[in-house]
């Protein structure tokens, strides 16, 4: 087979790896050792940077090659995420509330991975018959129960420099939020973080402790009505739940938060209102990389809408000064 454009710059052996999806590591690298899979005809490591038009060759049966190779299932299912942005390379996607970004082991296939790949295959966009190996790949993560900004990478290229540029912390990612009580001055929080992988609930500590990992999170007041508080948030570090147990750690929980918030202002919302999940929205997204084959978007402000259910709260709380 010939390396297209869309799969260069990438290791031999992670090439294989996808292409033969259900083979063992040990068995990509012994076929290797044999030389039963080459690179332009030569004996090749696995570790070869692969660019276009490397020729390579799997001297396999057909049989083991079905056997370890396991074609990519398309699953139809209705689009429910917004497109905020879309080119030849990437997708911003506008998740939903109550959407998974990709599957666990007990769901069943709906997911915004799925969501995705349909709308690409559909719209011409991706043909997995006629790709060597690669698969549109979702880059950035937000719980099921948090809305917003999701991108997704069409090609090899967009993939790995999205994730490179998420990184190096060269792009800057906005939330807004509304939490318990009133805060008027923005502010920077530094702490360390653990996950106790038993309950996924994470902890936060002013100091260090074994096994933890500083975050920081910065947060700007956009309004208030004396009760609660528009936020801003900037999420400089990514961890799990980060947001959610950051603010309640100081006092400020996000309504609705049922893992993290305060559950007599919840019930209040909850019945008011229907809100069964926490106030949370990734809004807005900038990309700081200016010096990547993703140069083109450099300063771009990519929105997503915030959901109905938010909109409403915040103009029937009348947060307005």
């Amino acid at each position: 087979m010939t390396i297209s454009n869309k799969d260069e710059n990438q290791r031999l052996d992670k090439f294989l790896m996808r292409y033969l999806n259900k083979a063992p590591k040990s068995f990509i690298y012994k076929m290797l050792r044999k030389k039963n899979i080459k690179c332009n005809g030569k004996k090749a490591e696995g570790s070869e940077m692969l660019l276009s038009g490397d020729f390579i060759q799997i001297y396999l049966s057909d049989d083991t090659i079905e056997t370890f190779k396991q074609k990519v299932e398309i699953v139809t299912v209705k689009k429910t995420f917004e497109i905020v942005y879309e080119d030849e390379n990437i997708l911003v996607c506008n998740k939903p509330v109550g959407l998974l970004v990709q599957s666990d082991i007990s769901e069943d296939k709906n997911t915004l991975v799925d969501q995705v790949i349909y709308y690409l295959y559909e719209s011409g966009q991706y043909n997995p018959e006629g790709e060597c190996e690669f698969k549109p790949a979702i880059c950035n993560r937000l719980d099921r129960n948090t809305s917003g900004i999701v991108l997704a990478g069409k090609n090899l290229m967009a993939v790995q420099t999205i994730n490179k540029a998420i990184h190096d912390n060269k792009t800057d990612k906005f939330y807004k939020t509304i939490v318990k009580g009133v805060i008027t001055t923005k502010g920077e929080l530094v702490d360390y973080h653990t996950k106790d992988s038993s309950t996924n609930e994470v902890n936060i500590t002013s100091h260090y402790v074994e096994g933890s990992k500083k975050i920081i999170t910065k947060y700007k007041p956009l309004k208030n009505n004396g009760d609660y508080t528009l936020l801003e948030i900037e999420l400089i570090t990514g961890k799990t739940h980060q947001i959610r147990a950051h603010l309640q750690s100081i006092g400020h929980p996000i309504i609705g938060d049922s893992k993290y918030g305060q559950m007599s202002v919840n019930r209040v919302f909850k019945q008011k209102y229907g809100l069964q999940y926490q106030l949370l929205h990734a809004y807005k997204f900038i990309w700081r990389d200016e010096d990547s084959n993703l140069n083109y978007l450099y300063g771009k402000n990519l929105e997503a809408d915030l959901p109905k259910l938010f909109k409403n709260i915040e103009n029937d709380l009348d947060i307005t000064h």
